[in-house]
């Protein structure tokens, strides 16, 4: 194996910061090792996450605990059918003083911004965050402005068969670097939950940890992880299987397969390595692959469609010989 250029104390430094964040999230979201693992996985490689899950399984509490784990500027906003671009994106208004508009800024304008219920607003809302979780810019009146760095959008979404809720198209999904689910805690961990007095988000007892300096620092370190070739063949094979599945309407596309690349960097970093090994392509392939993907013969019930996929993926990587 090539040497990393990677210095071997400052990923240790990566894993033992990244340990300590992870347990500061787990001081509220109780039992859920590896979901916290998922969104601090997303969160190194830079980008977007989507939980998916019925209401009340903790979806905003665990953005709030990731949100006040770091010391960046939060935001909310809360989806509704409503809403427009402007109330996200942000709006021209004309200054009396000196007569000139003048761009204000909305709340998208955040290091992390907690979009809540976002299949709850229309599709034409929906879109107006394409470009912003693309480039981490905002295009208005034929002026651009950066959001500012790091950027993250965790979105949450009821199931899109629940009333009231608008479907994301796959062009806005394929924005998410990953889709995970919480689901229900178990007995102890909600008996834990019970025992808590706490139960407002302003009572959280949960503080800052980490300064999005060195979160920018992991960042740039998980990019650097080296990757062997027989690692880029295998996410290659994987990936190229979804194209020729006949299960399939279309496979993941090439933004899919760089995702991929920079979740497996990422997991590896949070586990103090500074190389990727087959386990983080089983750890990474489903959250960030799913939902790229959908099936040939298409059903109203969106949960079993995604069953469905996750089973033909599961088949698929274990048909292809890991290195």
């Amino acid at each position: 194996m090539e040497s990393s250029v990677l210095d071997k104390s400052r990923v240790a430094w990566a894993r033992d910061r990244l340990g300590v964040l992870a347990k500061n999230i787990g001081s509220v979201i109780r039992g859920k090792e590896q979901v916290i693992e998922q969104v601090l996985v997303c969160v190194v490689a830079g980008g977007h996450l989507l939980v998916e899950d019925r209401p009340g399984v903790g979806k905003t509490t665990l953005a709030y605990c990731l949100a006040r784990s770091l010391d960046g500027k939060f935001s909310r906003i809360q989806f509704t059918s409503d809403l427009l671009p402007s109330d996200v994106l942000g709006v021209s208004v004309f200054d009396e003083r000196t007569r000139e508009f003048v761009f204000r800024k909305g709340p998208i304008f955040a290091n992390i911004v907690l979009a809540d219920e976002i299949n709850r607003t229309t599709p034409k809302t929906q879109s107006s965050l394409l470009e912003v979780m693309d480039r981490s810019k905002v295009s208005m009146d034929g002026s651009t402005y950066d959001v500012g760095l790091p950027f993250l959008v965790f979105a949450t979404q009821n199931p899109v068969d629940f009333e009231g809720t608008f479907p994301l198209p796959e062009s806005q999904m394929d924005r998410f670097l990953m889709r995970i689910s919480v689901g229900y805690a178990d007995y102890d961990a909600e008996m834990e939950i019970l025992r808590d007095p706490n139960m407002a988000y302003d009572d959280l007892k949960i503080g800052s940890i980490m300064t999005t300096e060195e979160l920018m620092e992991i960042q740039k370190m998980a990019t650097q992880v080296y990757l062997e070739d027989s690692i880029l063949n295998y996410l290659l094979r994987i990936v190229q299987a979804t194209r020729t599945e006949a299960g399939f309407r279309s496979g993941v596309s090439t933004r899919g397969l760089l995702s991929l690349k920079r979740a497996i960097q990422s997991r590896a970093i949070c586990q103090g390595r500074d190389f990727v090994i087959p386990e983080d392509v089983f750890f990474s392939a489903l959250p960030v692959l799913v939902h790229r993907l959908v099936p040939l013969k298409a059903t109203t019930d969106a949960i079993e469609e995604r069953k469905t996929v996750q089973q033909i993926l599961k088949r698929i990587i274990e048909e292809i010989p890991a290195p």
